[in-house]
């Protein structure tokens, strides 16, 4: 497992390297623009060359790209989702250059709109960004539950890949906060592991490329996404740490999206206590670190 952090790229792509660095990231997570606006960053060959020379020199093994949570692939409103499209596919491009795991994407949402067209007009776009780029796998993030929002389950979001082609650059984003406030607890090796079989059964296992690990601020089933710094939520130390040493998510990138310890995001502190909770996980799953 890559434990990391979600970073800046304030300055340039390649700065996000040794922001990662500096926190102990093994792994890193980037916006591909602005969160708050629509205007896509013009990144060119040479940023995507400089970005993937200070990745070689670094102990930094794999990036992430997450959309802009602006995107809502499910609207009906057609300006909208011509937006989406267009950064989406500015997304995953940037994957391209920078050789990223994958673009991670919250589906789209309702609105008030019934679910079917909704799962439709998302998949069309999802599909047609998917052609309008090269290799970059896109990977849909299990949502928290709330109603409304796309992707709310195993079911939904099997049919969302299955609706945009089924294809193997589809992929699937597991958040460990998201999945205990819809109601999964995940907070023990027996019950994580019955979780992973039926995501395995209704989705495939083979399309997880990467996790999302945050504490729940919000109880179990709540279907309230909100992030807690690590072992200080519902889920606690002991539940984190069944999380972070799943034999199943071996060698993939696992995201600290936690507020941090002064609300400006994962500090080095925070990736240190992942990686301990991880060694006391893995110590009692009786497996070596």
């Amino acid at each position: 497992m890559l434990i990391g952090a979600h970073v800046s790229t304030a300055g340039g792509l390649a700065k996000a390297i040794g922001r990662g660095e500096e926190i102990g990231c093994e792994s890193i997570q980037i916006f591909h623009q602005s969160p708050r606006m629509w205007r896509p960053t013009k990144y060119g060959d040479q940023d995507f060359a400089a970005f993937r020379e200070a990745m070689d020199e670094s102990a930094i093994d794999s990036v992430v790209i997450h959309a802009v949570y602006l995107i809502n692939c499910a609207s009906k409103e057609a300006e909208l989702r011509k937006k989406s499209l267009a950064s989406l596919t500015h997304a995953l491009r940037i994957g391209d250059g920078i050789g990223a795991a994958g673009v991670v994407l919250h589906p789209g949402a309702q609105k008030g709109e019934p679910l079917e067209p909704s799962m439709k007009r998302a998949a069309k776009t999802i599909s047609a960004a998917l052609k309008d780029s090269e290799g970059c796998p896109l990977l849909l993030e299990q949502t928290a539950g709330h109603k409304g929002l796309l992707g709310r389950d195993f079911d939904q979001t099997a049919e969302l890949i299955e609706l945009a082609g089924g294809g193997e650059r589809l992929g699937l984003c597991l958040d460990s906060c998201h999945l205990f406030v819809q109601g999964y607890d995940i907070t023990d090796e027996e019950h994580l592991a019955e979780v992973l079989d039926e995501a395995d059964a209704k989705v495939g296992l083979e399309r997880l490329r990467c996790v999302h690990v945050n504490d729940a601020a919000a109880p179990l089933g709540s279907c309230r996404d909100r992030h807690a710094n690590v072992g200080k939520g519902e889920m606690g130390k002991s539940g984190l740490a069944a999380f972070l040493s799943e034999p199943r998510f071996e060698g993939l990138p696992a995201t600290l999206e936690t507020p941090g310890p002064e609300k400006k995001g994962p500090d080095r502190k925070e990736v240190q206590a992942a990686k301990r909770l991880r060694r006391e996980g893995l110590k009692r799953r009786g497996a070596s670190t």
